[in-house]
């Protein structure tokens, strides 16, 4: 079975697994946020010792395509895009919000539902997409502002709601009805290890030379007001 190496920098968290299959072998993470480019090739080392495997022996890497954190998605697909480059090995790109509904749907074990992940993207916005308990996606991935409108405009789905991710906090204190429940699941690159054995299995694989994450917004950047001299 493929051996498979999982890069999830969506999000705050920047987060390796080494997996055999649709089994993990190794996970490393850090959450203390902001550290991908510190902290990444560190990850991924440590994560090859634990299962006492060199990256010359993977079948293939792949990443978390977002949306998320502009600076942390670039993180993760340059040092992913790298790695193949230098073995010849295919990238597979995982949409974050596909992972995370996946793994909402297997920890909660509602069943039938609208899974909602959502990735926090400053202020009350959030990156979000529905999906089924079949993992397919029902709506395409937005930015939205969530208030109290935002249950309304779910009318044309079908409920209960189970909202996870990033972002799941913050939709807590607009989001009030009976039909929604709310999943801790956060983003890890074990989310991503049946997909990618999936996509490996099917040659799912993207080119190295187009491949590009889905920002969805520039660079939180802001100017200096401090004048030159």
């Amino acid at each position: 079975m493929a051996l498979i190496l999982n890069i999830e920098s969506a999000t705050d968290i920047c987060s390796v697994c080494l997996s055999r299959g649709e089994s993990v072998l190794a996970l490393v993470e850090n959450h203390d946020g902001n550290v991908h480019s510190e902290q990444m090739t560190l990850l991924i080392a440590r994560c090859m010792e634990e299962a006492g495997l060199q990256l010359e022996d993977l079948d293939a890497v792949a990443v978390s395509s977002g949306p998320g954190s502009y600076t942390s998605l670039r993180v993760g697909s340059s040092v992913a895009k790298g790695i193949c480059y230098a073995l010849d090995k295919p990238l597979i790109a995982i949409n974050t919000l596909q992972s995370i509904a996946l793994a909402s749907f297997e920890k909660e074990n509602i069943g039938p539902g609208v899974y909602v992940p959502m990735i926090d993207a400053r202020r009350m916005e959030v990156y979000m997409a529905m999906f089924d308990q079949n993992n397919k996606k029902l709506t395409n991935i937005e930015a939205k502002i969530l208030d109290e409108n935002t249950v309304n405009d779910w009318a044309a789905q079908k409920g209960p709601f189970i909202i996870s991710g990033s972002g799941m906090e913050k939709s807590k204190t607009v989001l009030k009805s009976p039909n929604i429940s709310f999943s801790l699941v956060l983003c890890s690159a074990t989310h991503m290890v049946k997909l990618a054995y999936s996509a490996y299995q099917n040659k799912d694989f993207t080119d190295l030379a187009y491949f590009s994450p889905t920002y969805f917004k520039a660079p939180n950047i802001t100017v200096s007001k401090k004048k030159t001299l």
